[in-house]
């Protein structure tokens, strides 16, 4: 596709891409007791000047004359999502195939080489999209928050709030940022507007780079069979996989933007129906905030339908064991009645006598 075929997106907010988990996520975690007092003291220990530094000296910041391809497509992307001026773009020497938004008041995008390596044009549009998406949603504050947090856990507990605290702090940070990267990933679809692009570069992901051996169609299935079964086991395995990971599965999140994709969310957006920046300051609250409630409800509500299964079958399964029960304690007190028969007309006989003193 070409850069005239790409819809503009003139003044798109970015409530347009956000997963509804994501901003539920937030909200939550901008409610959980001791958070601003963190992050105040951390803010203190981070320091945004020596990571520019330290990328000025130890990466390539991509501009007309360096790393120009790329410079070229990360201007296109900020085009497409109307994000004005952009932030610094690095490229560091680094084999995994992996990019970042960080910064607290300036945020700087940052793709590996291996990256840059495996991705061709459009995946990398994708890719620029998807971290410019993270700046304009003002994630990267978080997440630099939640990189010093794992950075610092092994001294963090001497912070006043102590242990629980901070552990509470960084669960729910984990559990934003998973959410945040589905909705990155709307806005790199949005700044491409190619889905089968997208969907090339999870699979790069999720293999390494190996594209040649791998189906398009197969791998798709594979994000559907991932959520097919709402066994209790199931459902809890699926948590306890990702609880202490920064990110959900590449083929996950595949799955996650077809569906997407397919509500008709996406291409309503290309039509022109979005949500404005001029609008933010008068967005409802509540209803954020309710439709990060029915994503949740959604989530929960198939626990509880698995869970009341289990329960179900564990309480015929209990009922049974407890008739089984009865019955053999009934046949084991049958003999030991019809002997007390026995021994009680026989003693009967024997008082009929004389009674000795």
């Amino acid at each position: 596709m070409s850069e005239t075929e790409r819809t503009l997106l003139p003044s798109i907010s970015s409530r347009a891409w956000e997963h509804p988990a994501d901003r539920g996520a937030l909200v939550a975690l901008r409610k959980l007791r001791g958070f601003d007092i963190i992050l105040k003291q951390l803010s203190a220990f981070l320091n945004e000047r020596a990571v520019r530094m330290l990328l000025l000296g130890s990466a390539v910041r991509a501009d007309e004359r360096q790393f120009a391809r790329v410079h070229r497509l990360y201007r296109e992307a900020g085009e497409v999502l109307d994000a004005g001026v952009l932030p610094e773009l690095f490229i560091r020497a680094d084999p995994t195939i992996n990019a970042m938004a960080i910064g607290l008041d300036k945020p700087v995008i940052v793709l590996n080489s291996g990256l840059v390596d495996v991705m061709d044009d459009d995946e990398l549009r994708f890719v620029l999209g998807h971290e410019l998406g993270h700046v304009l949603s003002g994630h990267a504050v978080y997440r630099t928050l939640l990189g010093a947090l794992l950075a610092l856990s092994g001294t963090v507990f001497a912070l006043p709030l102590g242990a629980l605290g901070v552990r509470a702090v960084i669960a729910a940070l984990l559990e934003w940022q998973r959410k945040s990267e589905l909705s990155a990933d709307r806005a790199g679809l949005l700044a491409g507007q190619q889905s089968e692009v997208a969907l090339r570069a999870h699979m790069k992901m999720a293999s390494g780079g190996r594209i040649d051996e791998l189906d398009s169609e197969a791998f798709l299935a594979q994000a559907d069979d991932y959520h097919a079964n709402d066994d209790v086991r199931d459902l809890l395995l699926r948590v306890l996989l990702v609880e202490s990971q920064t990110h959900p599965f590449a083929v996950v999140r595949a799955g996650e933007l077809d569906r997407w994709v397919k509500s008709g969310e996406y291409q309503a957006i290309l039509d022109g129906s979005y949500p404005r920046r001029e609008d933010d300051a008068g967005a409802s609250i509540s209803a954020e905030a309710a439709a990060a409630a029915r994503h949740y409800s959604e989530e929960f509500g198939r626990l509880d339908e698995s869970l009341g299964r289990v329960f179900a079958d564990l309480g015929h399964g209990l009922g049974q064991a407890r008739d089984w029960l009865a019955d053999r304690l009934r046949d084991l007190s049958e003999p030991r009645r019809r002997d007390d028969r026995d021994r009680g007309d026989g003693d009967r006989g024997k008082r009929s006598g004389p009674q000795g003193w």
